[in-house]
């Protein structure tokens, strides 16, 4: 089960089942929003599923003018972007640890000591997948911003002036809702790019924090209910409609670290990512990146995240932004 948020021509908000065809959208009666699917999910003690299946009219929508027209949203979002926390975890497949730890031989040279990247990606091995309802090794975290840094599927990925690159990074993303009593509750899945600042990073392990303050992207489609072990997808950068860089990736539990559930619990494990009503997207990490691959991308380029499990592919433009110079604060 897949669901898709967009907008009517007139403005108005719906929520839509992907049929079985992959183009057609079945509109949910009286639902405009997955937030609000989800919290009438838990206030009535169900699944968003079952939810869904009482909700879906026969009517049908055309997904891909949707798509054509820009009409369709990020598969879940907040009325208060405030609200909504970005976050993600990297180091959790083998290609991103290889990836960072080329950044720290680049800057160090070959003979260096292993970098942090690899040890942190080792203890992810031997302990983050401790079994049910263990505790396993913490792993890797980091902030990326609040709902407004999600542009929806289709729309520009900003460049800033001040950035010295922008490269996609291809990712399963958990989206998440916390309760009326702050109980954490998963809504569902769904492909992101995490769009990051890689050549930052590579100066300075310390600059990482700076590197993901970036845009990032989420959809189209919502995943419902459980991830396959195994994801597979495809990742590719097109420049003036070529191709430039593509690249297979695997992906879900399988082929990660963690387990999901030891992610969740170093994530939930914090008070202030239980507030009740807020949302929570988190990032899983990339199994395979452009920047590992040397390549440096530019504005204008097309990044295309692709995998079965999740139907259409979620594609976005990098756009460069003018410059701001400097941010003078005043004193009040």
């Amino acid at each position: 089960m897949r669901l898709v948020q967009f907008r009517m021509a007139d403005g108005s908000r719906r929520v839509g089942r992907v049929c079985d065809d992959g183009n057609h959208l079945h509109p949910l009666e009286k639902t405009s929003s997955v937030l609000e699917l989800a919290e009438a999910a838990i206030a009535q003690g169900t699944s968003i599923a079952a939810l869904v299946e009482k909700r879906t009219g026969t009517a049908k929508i055309d997904y891909d003018q949707l798509l054509r027209d820009g009409q369709v949203l990020a598969p879940v979002d907040h009325p208060e972007p405030a609200r909504f926390l970005v976050t993600g975890t990297g180091l959790t497949h083998t290609g991103s640890a290889a990836a960072r730890n080329q950044m720290h031989v680049l800057t160090h040279g070959e003979g260096a000591d292993e970098s942090d990247s690899l040890k942190i990606f080792r203890m992810g091995l031997e302990g983050g997948k401790p079994g049910a309802g263990k505790i396993g090794i913490q792993p890797e975290w980091f902030f990326k911003g609040v709902g407004t840094c999600i542009v929806p599927p289709g729309a520009p990925l900003p460049m800033p002036a001040f950035a010295k690159a922008g490269a996609e990074e291809a990712e399963i993303v958990g989206l998440y809702v916390n309760g009326p009593d702050g109980h954490p509750y998963r809504i569902g899945y769904a492909l992101g790019n995490e769009y990051s600042d890689h050549v930052t990073e590579g100066e300075n392990y310390l600059y990482l924090a700076h590197s993901k303050l970036r845009s990032c992207s989420i959809g189209p489609e919502l995943l419902i209910g459980d991830l396959p072990e195994e994801v597979r997808g495809h990742s590719r950068i097109l420049r003036d409609g070529t191709v430039i860089w593509e690249q297979e990736f695997l992906s879900g539990e399988a082929h990660m670290s963690h387990s999901i559930a030891n992610l969740e619990h170093f994530h939930f494990r914090y008070p202030m990512h239980r507030r009740a009503g807020d949302l929570h997207a988190y990032f899983f990490g990339a199994a395979v990146m452009s920047y590992a691959s040397g390549v440096k991308t530019a504005s204008g380029d097309e990044y295309e995240i692709q995998a079965q499990t999740f139907g259409k592919p979620l594609r976005n433009r990098m756009a460069s932004v003018p410059d701001e110079g400097l941010v003078a604060v005043t004193q009040l």
